[in-house]
Parts: structure tokens; C-alpha cells; sequence
């Protein structure tokens, strides 16, 4: 492959894009690599297209290595299967419906477990035809609230899913690990530095979740680690250690008047103000903090609901949807409405919602919370004495020095990350959905179990860009650079064709070559945009020409060394093997 920048279609900029919020968004496109198309939508250029290429090939490799088998369905799907797994109302406003010419519904596919589940049911009817792995790499689209990042969160993306179909348990865990070890192999050849934590599977639906983090300061995902065991974990799939019943049993439930104590902060300045229960000593810990939200679930009526999690935390809205769903929360502001709750001094003891509680209100445990009447608050009061949540839940913010649910002693530190894979067990949901069976073994049917196996492809290439870059541009990992070597000539006496003559004969031994042999630019603009389009190899046939001499230059060490031109293919073909 020779590539000529004085024909390709590529124009870089030299300001930042108004738009862009993160790193690999600006770089992207102020290398040339995408543009803007649509909200959520981005155009790939040639030399975007080449990295992307590359990234697909690499997670293509090792699907077919792992098993894989490809195959590709129709974006536009019919809306009867997502029926049956009740996905279409439970996707909500995530997905693109649409309705053909014929009054029939059709939506454009968020995923394809029910594509895949049925294809499966009409292809096979033995267990001869087990185990069975398929894949396809597509484009899919969702209907994001806010997209953001460029790549990171489109409303339209390419993404590789796969499915494992296994006859039984041990088989699904075995192929799990399988595609697992892959994932890893993928990441590492791709150049993603990663974190592979335990996760939630939310709409999905199955039973084990991991996800591969990219660790990267603009990620949307936080995740937990303890650097004693090593657990990691999404902070939405963090489990909260029950803390040990109370050694003595609390006093009576008590009201008191406490005017003006809406915000926990007052509330315990004036409990210790006051010396409720003869304390001095209250803290925001010792309170228990009851949040009102609204859960929206598809296909059903809006359901207000209380939260509660001690004083001294806050109610991760995302933890709870992840705990409720495929519902989605938000908080409760039409308190106007609902007279019965009291902002401020809401308590859990005989409120007339549903309550779920952190698991940090364990039975046993006292509060001082609200007694459901303006200016007043209640102490002792005692879960499982006074009142009992109708449900525990996953509720109160994740902090750093938390303590380890895996092991004694350990405590949590909190890093954010990309999500770039999702891997799930998700077991007979589907195979159960659409009465999938086999004839086994034995001439018993055989009822498949499922896993499913998601990596996000045109997100993998914004986090090697987040991974991958300094402050003069991007820095492409050999594997996935849109061209092995980057071949400048500064512009004067025969250089730019020297440029081409190098460039034609390290392309015909296989090496793609990126050649600037761009008219009436000047040497410096020439370096400036190489080192922004970050391809890890750069040749700047320049001043030595004469002398038979070009310089070497390195993107990932920056290093430069001058060597004779007639070895230039050889050294760069043999960093290449």
C-alpha cells in the first residue's frame, strides 16, 4: 500500500474542534481521521478507516482462532421477536423503531440475541451440531440521550458480538473462559492497557458479567479495585458487607422537634445541639437518608419509590437502575402532589411507597431519620423493629477506602474506565423464550445454554487514542497504525521524489507507506501533521539527501538517528517482522 497525502483525502486542523470534550475526539479529528456527520454519528475518512480496519481484523483473527464462526444479519429487524423476549418495551426510548410501507413495525438493532437464538432453532436439531460459537461484526445503532466523546457514545456504532450455544452448564463455562482468554488476547495485541471486572448485566439478562475497562481518565465507567486480593469490580456490581447486628438493642422510637432541618447537615448540628437521646456525639453516619425517585419501567405506569442509605452517603441513581432492571430512575420533585411525603423529613416507618434499603440497614441497625411530618425527626429507629424495607438493594455511592467484599482487611481504590468489552453467561433466557430443543445424546430433547460475547470496535479505537498520545498528537501501537512508516520530504532538490522512489519500493515488499509529497507546504507544517497523525515510523528525506542520508524518527520513543538511504527499507522491514 503507497498512500500520497497530496491526493488523499485528509485535511488536518490546527485548532481544536469546538465540539470535541475528550482527547481521542479532538485528535481524531484534528488528524483527519473522522468527521462529523450527525449527532452520535461520525464519517471515517480513509485514514480512520484504515485504523478501524485494522482493529477489526485483529478481534476477526482471534474470533476464528477461539471457534468463531461469521455470519451477518440484516440491521433492520422485525418487531415479533423482540415481542417475545419483551425486549421491545423494555429498550424503551433506547432503540429506533420505525414502521415499513405495510403498517408492519421494525426497529434498528441495539443487539441480536433473538436474531442469533432463532437462527440457531432453524439450523440445528442435534446435539451433533454442539457446541456452536457464531459472531458478526455490525453496525448498531441506539438512541442515546446525550451522545458524547465522538466515538466513545454514538448513537451508531461497529460493534463484534458473538454467541455461544452449549448443550450444557459445564460447556457454557468452559467456552466462557475460552472467549474470555480471546478478549485478552485482543486487548493486548491492540495495545489497550485493561481491567477486566465483575459487572451487572442489566437488559442482557443472564446470570455472570465481566467487563474489559480500558483505564482511562475520561471514561464514563468507574470501577473498584483492592490492591491486597485483586478483586475488581464496576461499582454498579460492588457488594456492600452487611454490617454485624447491634451489641445492644436500641431505645424506643422517639419523636422530636427539629424546624428547619431539611439538609442532614442540620439535622445533626442540632441533634448534637440539643443532646438528643442525652448524645452529643451525632454524626451524618448515624442518620439514615430517605430519597424519593420515580422508576420508569416500559410498559408499565411510573412508580414512586424511597431510597435509603445512611446520612453520610449519597444514592447512586445508576447502581439502583442497575439493581431495578431494565428500569430507569430519576429523582421524585413533584412533591406538590403527593402530600404524604414530607421533603425533608421523610422517615421509613409507615410510609405508604415501596422502600428499598441499602444493606447497610440491616436488621437491627437504629436510625435517626424523619418521622413523615414537617419539623420533626425520630430517633431509635430500628430496622426490622419499626420498620422493613420491602426490598435490599445496591443503593448508596461506592468510595474509595471502602472495605474489600472479597477478602479481610483490604479497601477499595476507584479508578474510571472505557468500556471496550462485555461478556455474559447469559444461560437459557433466550433458548427458553423461543422453545429452542435438540434431540440429545440419549433421544431426550435438549434445551442450548447461551453466552454472549460483545466488543465494541469503532470504541476501541477512541480508547487506544485515549491510551495512546501526547500533546503534539496521536501514537498509534504498531499493530493498528493506519501505515507501517510515514515517509516526509521536505520539499526541494529531488527530495519528494526520492520520497516516492522509497515509498514504491518498501511498498512492493509489503510495507504500508504514507508518503507527504504535498506541493508548496512547508517542511515544518509537513512534521507538525506527521507527528500529529501519529504513525510510529517516520522517514524525512531532507538536507542529507545529497550525502545519500535520511533521518529515522520514532513517534513512541522520539528518537531520531540518520542512516543511509539505501538500508532505510531494510531496517524498517525488519522492525515490521
Amino acid at each position: 500500500m503507497l498512500l500520497r497525502m497530496s491526493t488523499l483525502l485528509l485535511r488536518t486542523l490546527r485548532e481544536e474542534p469546538a465540539d470535541a470534550e475528550v482527547p481521542s475526539h479532538r485528535l481524531l479529528m484534528r488528524a483527519g481521521f473522522i468527521r462529523r456527520a450527525a449527532p452520535g454519528g461520525h464519517t471515517w475518512l480513509p485514514l480512520g478507516k484504515l485504523v478501524l480496519d485494522r482493529v477489526t481484523a485483529v478481534v476477526r483473527d482471534e474470533m476464528a482462532a477461539a471457534g468463531g464462526q461469521e455470519v451477518s444479519f440484516p440491521a433492520l429487524l422485525p418487531r415479533e421477536p423482540f415481542d417475545l423476549s419483551g425486549r421491545w418495551t423494555e429498550y424503551g426510548d433506547d432503540i429506533f423503531t420505525l414502521r415499513d410501507r405495510r403498517g408492519a413495525d421494525h426497529l434498528l438493532a441495539p443487539t441480536h440475541e433473538e436474531m442469533f437464538t432463532l437462527l440457531v432453532q432453524d439450523m440445528t436439531g442435534s446435539y451433533r451440531d454442539f457446541p456452536l460459537l457464531l459472531f458478526q461484526i455490525q453496525t448498531k445503532f441506539r438512541d442515546e440521550a446525550r451522545p458524547r466523546g465522538g466515538l466513545l457514545r454514538g448513537r451508531e456504532f461497529l460493534m463484534k458480538d458473538a454467541y455461544s450455544f452449549d448443550l450444557d452448564d459445564d460447556g457454557l463455562i468452559a467456552t466462557y473462559a475460552r472467549m474470555r482468554a480471546a478478549y485478552q488476547r485482543v486487548f493486548q495485541r491492540l495495545g489497550l492497557a485493561h481491567t477486566i471486572v465483575s459487572a451487572v448485566s442489566g437488559a442482557m439478562g443472564g446470570s455472570a458479567s465481566e467487563e474489559f475497562l480500558a483505564t482511562a481518565e475520561v471514561g464514563e465507567d468507574t470501577f473498584v479495585g483492592c490492591p491486597g486480593c485483586g478483586y475488581a469490580a464496576n461499582t454498579e456490581a460492588v457488594v456492600t458487607p452487611v454490617p454485624p447486628a447491634p451489641p445492644v438493642p436500641a431505645p424506643a422510637l422517639a419523636v422530636h422537634d427539629t424546624p428547619d432541618t431539611p439538609t442532614i447537615a442540620a439535622l445533626v448540628e442540632l441533634a448534637n445541639r440539643r443532646r438528643l437521646e442525652g448524645r452529643d456525639d451525632w454524626t451524618a453516619a448515624d442518620t439514615l437518608k430517605n430519597v424519593v425517585v420515580t422508576v420508569h419501567r416500559p410498559g408499565h405506569e411510573d412508580e414512586v419509590v424511597a431510597i435509603g442509605v445512611p446520612g453520610d452517603r449519597e444514592v447512586d441513581l445508576t447502581r439502583v437502575a442497575a439493581a431495578l432492571a431494565p428500569a430507569t430512575v430519576t429523582l421524585f420533585d413533584d412533591f406538590d402532589s403527593r402530600p404524604d411525603l414530607v421533603k425533608g423529613y421523610i422517615g421509613p416507618q409507615g410510609l405508604g411507597i415501596r422502600y428499598l434499603a441499602d444493606p447497610r440497614v440491616a436488621p437491627g441497625t437504629a436510625w435517626l431519620t424523619g418521622a413523615n411530618r414537617a419539623g420533626r425527626h425520630a430517633t431509635g429507629v430500628v430496622a426490622g423493629r419499626d420498620f422493613t424495607p420491602d426490598a435490599t438493594i445496591e443503593a448508596a455511592d461506592v468510595r474509595a477506602g471502602d472495605p474489600c467484599p472479597a477478602c479481610t482487611g483490604g479497601t477499595l481504590t476507584i479508578r474510571r474506565g472505557i468500556e471496550i468489552g462485555h461478556i455474559f453467561q447469559l444461560g437459557r433466557r433466550y433458548t427458553d423464550i423461543f422453545g429452542v430443543e435438540v434431540l440429545g445424546a440419549d433421544g431426550r430433547p435438549v434445551r442450548p445454554t447461551m453466552g454472549c460475547y460483545g466488543i465494541g470496535l469503532s470504541r476501541a479505537v477512541a480508547a487506544i487514542a485515549e491510551q495512546h498520545h501526547d500533546e503534539r498528537g496521536l501514537i498509534w501501537p504498531a499493530a493498528i497504525a493506519p501505515a507501517d512508516v510515514h515517509i516526509v520530504a521536505a520539499g526541494r532538490d529531488g527530495q519528494v521524489e526520492a520520497a516516492l522512489s522509497l515509498g514504491a519500493t518498501m511498498a512492493r515488499a509489503g510495507v504500508r507507506v504514507l508518503v507527504d509529497d504535498r506541493p508548496n507546504v512547508s517542511a515544518g507544517v509537513k512534521f507538525t501533521d506527521a507527528e500529529l497523525i501519529g504513525i510510529p515510523r517516520s522517514v524525512v528525506v531532507g538536507r542529507r539527501l545529497p550525502e545519500g542520508y535520511a533521518e529515522l524518527r520514532d513517534r513512541h520513543s522520539g528518537e531520531r538517528r540518520e542512516v543511509p538511504l539505501v538500508d532505510i527499507a531494510g531496517v524498517i522491514t525488519g522492525t515490521l517482522g
